[in-house]
């Protein structure tokens, strides 16, 4: 068990995840999702690949909240970020304030300076709850859709390039590419076991509409896609073209294979997900895309850590 359980209303009770817990945790998001946004975009890999982050101990890192009949009202964990989500039947009775001191002292007792967490700009009232707590603005995020209508047309490769769906094996080389081109921004470079659950290992993972771009045989882009049925669309979960081939149209060429591999697939929306420090959103808004909404990744530092 947690080495700390916030005070909880009367009536609800709290406990560690584990792996069972994905479908549970899966269906509280979603209703989360679903009042929010009004569809859903979370599916179940996602949840199992972060309950089965390197580092993440579920006993010390995540915590379950039940009401009086069993039914999951909330969840958090927290492990170099967090993520709270509170469930709209059990909104307004301090499980979210609850949720975000264990967060804050299990980030403590394990050593952080700092936690941090996503948070919907629309979610007005979660956004209040962080801001009084002392957290401050640091990363925009987008979430970005195109609409297809009519099959997306593809324009011609550069000179050289040529494009194919993925095939079994590609992961290492796609892993080493997502690694290199992403180390200007992220923080650290994902284990191939870790990056694999997110993405080439993910239940949704979808390799006929995963696009790989090649110069002479070498590897120099990827467009690596998730199907979400339940959202009925389908996602790019990331872009990567190699930093000396950038600027040729090479993102833009992966991003529209992706989005007619869609289309002719039955889907009529694709999504994709960016944030300010990649600094590629001119890039996606340019390619067709429209912004869907928009979260802040709010950040507090933890003094006494």
């Amino acid at each position: 068990m947690s080495e700390f359980v916030p005070a909880l209303p009367p009536g609800y009770r709290a406990r560690p995840a584990t792996a069972g817990d994905t479908g549970a945790v899966h269906e509280l998001v979603s209703a989360c999702e679903r009042t929010l946004y009004g569809r859903v975009r979370t599916d179940p890999g996602g949840i199992a690949a972060v309950l089965a982050r390197p580092g993440l101990v579920p006993e010390l890192d995540t915590l379950l909240i039940h009401d009086s009949e069993g039914r999951l009202a909330a969840r958090a964990w927290v492990n170099r970020r967090s993520e709270i989500d509170v469930h709209p039947r059990h909104r307004g009775r301090g499980l979210g304030a609850a949720l975000l001191e264990w967060a804050e002292a299990r980030a403590r007792r394990a050593g952080s300076e700092q936690i941090a967490q996503t948070v919907p700009d629309d979610d007005t009232g979660a956004v209040r709850l962080l801001r009084s707590r002392g957290y401050e603005p640091m990363v925009a995020e987008w979430l970005l859709e195109f609409a297809m209508t009519g099959e997306p047309e593809v324009p011609q490769p550069p000179s050289g390039v040529t494009v194919r769906p993925f095939l079994p094996g590609d992961g290492p080389g796609a892993h080493r590419l997502v690694q290199d081109a992403f180390d200007a921004w992220q923080q650290r470079r994902e284990p191939y076991e870790e990056w694999a659950r997110h993405t080439v290992e993910r239940p949704a993972f979808a390799p006929e509409m995963s696009a790989m771009a090649f110069d002479g045989g070498q590897l120099v882009g990827v467009a690596l896609s998730l199907d979400l049925p339940e959202a009925g669309e389908g996602c790019v979960e990331q872009v990567a073209v190699r930093a000396d081939h950038r600027n040729r149209g090479i993102a833009r060429l992966l991003l529209r294979h992706a989005f007619r591999a869609f289309h002719r697939r039955g889907r009529r929306m694709c999504t994709l997900a960016t944030h300010s420090d990649t600094g590629a959103l001119d890039l996606y808004l340019r390619v067709g895309m429209s912004i869907r909404h928009s979260s802040t990744v709010h950040r507090k530092r933890l003094p006494g850590a």
